[in-house]
Order: C-alpha cells, then structure tokens, then sequence
C-alpha cells in the first residue's frame, strides 16, 4: 500500500509515575480479594498511586513532556502542537494539553485533548502524524496521562484492582528516511458504550448530590464482555496491520500492546504468532494506566529498540474503541 512521502517519526520520549505503590496486599485490607487471584487473572502485582491532592493529569503529562523534549533534544519553544490523551483531565475546560503548554512553557504551541480511553495514545499519536504529514507542522508533543486513582472506586473490587496512574510522551517530527508512522487502524463501537463507562459529570448526567450519592463519577466495567471484545478487538486489528503491510511474525521486532490484561496481551501475540520474547510486558508494575500505558512501554524498551525495527502497538478501550498502528522505529534517544 502507498504511503505519504513524509511520515512522522518518535525522535524523544518521556515518561512520569508517582513514587506511591498500591499492592494487592494492600487492596487485600480495602476489598474482599487477594494477591494471588489478582495475579492471576490480570498479571498485576502493584500500581502506582498520585496522592498528592493537589496534583493531577497535568501535573504528570507535563513531567513526560519535559523529560520527552530533553530526549529529542528539543526545547519547549520548538513545539508546535501538544496533544493529550486522557479521560481524567484536571477539568471538563480548559484542556488539560493547555494547561501543560502553560507549565512547560510551550509559548508557540496550540494543544486539545482526545478522550478514547485506552485507545487515547493511539489515537492521538495517528492524529500527531497526520499534521506532520500534511507539513502543517514540525514537532508534535503527543502525550497519554491519567490519574485512574481519581475515579476509581476502591470499593468495588471487579475495577480497584485494575487500574494505576501514570503518563507517558513521545515527541513527533518529520522523517524522510522511512522511518516512523507507517500504517494504522482505528474502530469505534458505540453501542456497546454502557460496558466501560463514567456516568457521572458530563451534560447526561451534571454533578449533582443524586449523583454523588448513586456512585455515578466512578468507572464502572462489565469486566466479562470487556474482556471478550477486547481479546478479539486488538487480536484482529493487530492481524490485519500486519496483513496490510505484508509483515510476517519474523518481521515484527516487537509487539507494544495496552496492559490492561495480560491475557489479552497473551492472545493478540498468539493470533500475530509472536513469543512472549517479543512483547513488552509491565503490567505487573503499573497496572492498568489508560492512555499512559503504549508510550510508558515504549520509555522501559527505549534502550532495547533499534532503528528500523518493526513495531506493531495495539490497544482497547472505552467508546469501546480499539486500534493498532505499524511503527518503524527512528532511533529515540
């Protein structure tokens, strides 16, 4: 399949997790469940937890940010363009890329916000890239933040064990070498927009006592269907970026799903025909940190990639909505 002459590659990434660890010993003392039924039906060990009550999304993503630019070598008044995907933003309005364009003084940049849940970075990484491809812009910060603690309930068990806080970044420039964003593709289900769903805040439903009082501002999941469609959703779409480009398993250096599961991650490596050797694994430390999964897994193998490898990303989310995207490593720093 053709491809734009200019494709935009990940010349620097960042990342930011909060020093505070929630076990699943300590979620034992919160919630009728233990260590060993967590691990093994997630992979999770332990997450890490934002406390400080005056920090939130913005707070972590302008962190990433900055450690992102330092990687590429970029300074914050190089950017042209900041986009963050979140579903905890600091507030309804103003953006939460607004408020980290203000923080890490990006005086030259616009910035908005894209809500897809787990599929965010994804989502917001096809939509960086695009504007580098069209040549409207030079250097796109593309940002996956959220403060899951913010709106989970710590007294249901089937969501508190799932989820952590955390923000991952990466910074998009033009290549001309190959390198970059090749291919991607993207789905979105409507219907099935009461299996993963916060019913609470938004114009359906104003923050009101009712509201505070019925559970409403908390994420809740029917955690058995979620699961079914996400284990086909990201098997399927990872097969066919790898159909579309004519990529056989040998061809895939290696596989950056979304850590939501690890089960799920275990089936789409399976359907593309991967080992584990391949995968990028580290639920078992952060959990499940919505949009700031891809890019925190792409900091903790940045040392391992080399320019030119094969990468296929993938993830599930709210909406619902899934995707995946073929990568062909530039060489981050």
């Amino acid at each position: 399949m053709s491809h734009p002459s200019i494709l935009a590659k990940i010349t620097g990434i960042g990342h930011f997790l909060p020093n505070d660890v929630l076990t699943n010993a300590d979620l034992e003392k919160l919630v009728e469940t233990n260590d060993e039924w967590i691990r093994t039906r997630t992979g999770i060990s332990e997450r890490r937890i934002l406390k400080d009550p005056d920090k939130a999304t913005s707070f972590m993503a302008s962190e990433a940010a900055r450690e992102a630019l330092q990687s590429a070598g970029r300074q914050a008044s190089d950017v042209d363009a900041i986009i963050v995907a979140t579903v905890t933003p600091d507030f309804m309005f103003p953006a939460t890329a607004c408020l980290v364009q203000k923080e890490i003084g990006a005086d030259k940049a616009f910035g908005y916000d894209i809500s897809a849940a787990c599929s965010g970075f994804l989502f917001a990484l096809s939509t960086g890239a695009s504007l580098i491809e069209a040549g409207r812009q030079k250097c796109v910060l593309v940002i996956g933040a959220d403060k899951m603690s913010a709106i989970v309930d710590y007294t249901d068990r089937n969501t508190c064990i799932l989820f952590g806080d955390g923000a991952g970044a990466v910074v998009l420039e033009p290549s001309s070498d190959g390198t970059g964003l090749i291919d991607f593709v993207q789905r979105s289900e409507g219907d099935t927009d009461h299996l993963l769903i916060q019913e609470g805040g938004g114009s359906c439903h104003p923050a009101s006592l009712s509201t505070v009082e019925q559970r409403k501002h908390y994420i809740r999941q029917e955690g058995r269907a979620v699961f079914k469609k996400a284990t086909e959703g990201m098997a399927d779409v990872s097969a066919e970026i790898m159909r579309r480009n004519n990529l056989s398993a040998e061809d895939v250096a290696w596989l950056v799903p979304h850590q939501a599961n690890l089960r799920i991650i275990d089936a789409t490596a399976n359907r593309m025909g991967l080992s584990s050797e391949k995968v990028m694994i580290n639920i078992s430390h952060y959990g499940n940190t919505t949009a700031a999964t891809i890019p925190l897994c792409l900091y903790d193998w940045k040392d391992k990639l080399k320019k030119g490898d094969n990468l296929v990303l993938a993830a599930f989310g709210g909406g619902l909505t899934w995707g995946a995207a073929y990568l062909k490593w530039g060489g981050a720093k």
